[in-house]
């Protein structure tokens, strides 16, 4: 028997990270190194306009951010469910529909698999959030239809799906000794998920795990939306965002949430788009933020300011103190801040719409806080301290307690059944 015909791969792809775990007839999941030894890799596709090269990962980060011609895209996950999705955009000398990107990407964690399993994986299941799209059933189904089609056209035999908060419940119940109760919150970036399950050594077994799940909840905020929060406020203003012009009116602001949306910048280096910004100079009091704007623009600078944003948002998180946000690309000496008053005054509202599913979750289930044992995180934004300290002032005296952020989720599709 071979190792593909035995064996179950879990692929978490994300809206910022994906990553990957196998679990063979041995038991035990392993996660599956992507880049090197890193066993995750942001969810990015650089496509190298000198040499048609394709590059992918943190790779396809470098490549754009030393200034190589080309285009790059990443928060692929969240055209899922989009009108945007079976468009096509320009890449080199060929029009390319984002779906076939996403393939794209999918084709080569397929390979990496491949490589460091030594035979192709024929068996998968993939992670989905609770919702691809909020309170809208049938794009839901229609995101998630179009990643099947995705992954079975890289040539995936076996394909099915598990909601992403209950894969990382299996995971965290591996080291689990004694039967618990737990919240366990996913925030990816492109989505907040949240169970309440009952876990335990002795359920482990079991084939059929639908009666330990109490409940499930979800919102369709995640990391990205804090980045364009924080861009929002913090850097668009430098550009433009809510200046006042001659005539007393805030300049239109379309171009700035584009420009602060991952998978919608790449719009605004559009000649139509260009030329539309070109048309605001009129409702520019001060014509340098004016100057800066077009320069973002015709620079291609929007995808290395979302980046810097992301950077600083992870130093103020990890450091609790103020940060700056480089710009100088833009204009000399150029800068943002980023404070901790700031994070908290920006996300609230975010964070307040995040917890409160959290609490619906928990109130489906017909529970108390004293009736859990623990909230269990994972995914990368669930690190960030403002959305902790939220957490925790909403579920007082319950352990948070910290998962693979990045791998916990790959690891429990790999157990899943």
């Amino acid at each position: 028997m071979t190792l593909s015909s035995s064996g179950t791969l879990g692929i978490d792809f994300g809206t910022s990270n994906s990553a990957m775990a196998w679990l063979g007839a041995a038991g035990g999941a392993r996660l599956i190194a992507l880049e090197g030894e890193a066993l995750a890799m942001p969810t990015s596709v650089f496509f190298n306009a000198e040499d048609s090269s394709t590059h992918f990962g943190r790779d396809a980060i470098g490549h754009y951010l030393e200034g190589t011609e080309g285009r790059l895209m990443r928060s692929l996950k969240s055209l899922l469910g989009s009108p945007l999705l079976l468009e096509t955009t320009q890449i080199g000398h060929q029009q390319i529909s984002f779906q076939d990107i996403i393939g794209t990407f999918l084709a080569t964690l397929r390979e990496r698999a491949t490589q460091s399993l030594g035979t192709a994986p024929r068996r998968v299941v993939m992670g989905r959030p609770v919702h691809f799209v909020d309170e809208d059933p049938a794009r839901d189904a229609q995101a998630e239809a179009s990643l099947r089609q995705a992954v079975q056209a890289v040539g995936f035999d076996e394909v099915s799906f598990q909601l992403e908060p209950i894969a990382a419940a299996l995971d965290y119940e591996q080291r689990l000794t004694k039967e618990s109760t737990v919240l366990v919150v996913d925030l990816g970036g492109g989505t907040s998920d949240f169970t309440v399950v009952r876990l335990g050594p002795d359920r482990r077994p079991q084939a059929d795990r639908s009666a330990d799940i109490l409940a499930t909840t979800g919102v369709h905020i995640g990391g990205t939306d804090y980045d364009r929060q924080l861009n929002l406020a913090q850097v668009m203003p430098l550009l433009g965002y809510k200046h006042i012009g001659p005539e007393q009116r805030e300049v239109p602001s379309r171009v700035f949430f584009d420009l602060a949306t991952w998978h919608l910048i790449h719009w605004q280096y559009q000649p139509k788009a260009i030329a539309h910004a070109k048309t605001l100079r009129s409702n520019y009091s001060d014509p340098r933020l004016h100057e800066r704007l077009m320069r973002v623009l015709t620079e291609r600078h929007g995808h290395l300011m979302a980046h810097e944003v992301e950077q600083a948002k992870i130093r103020c998180s990890v450091s609790r103190a103020d940060t700056g946000i480089a710009l100088s690309l833009i204009e000399r000496d150029l800068q943002a801040r980023l404070g901790v008053s700031d994070m908290q005054a920006h996300l609230h509202d975010l964070l307040v719409r995040t917890v409160a599913c959290a609490r619906e979750c928990v109130q489906r289930a017909g529970l108390t806080d004293a009736s859990l044992d623990a909230i269990y995180l994972t995914g990368g934004s669930s690190a960030l301290s403002t959305f902790q300290t939220a957490l925790q002032a909403e579920f007082v005296g319950v352990p948070l307690v910290e998962g693979d952020l990045f791998g916990g989720v790959a690891l429990g599709l790999a157990y899943s059944r």
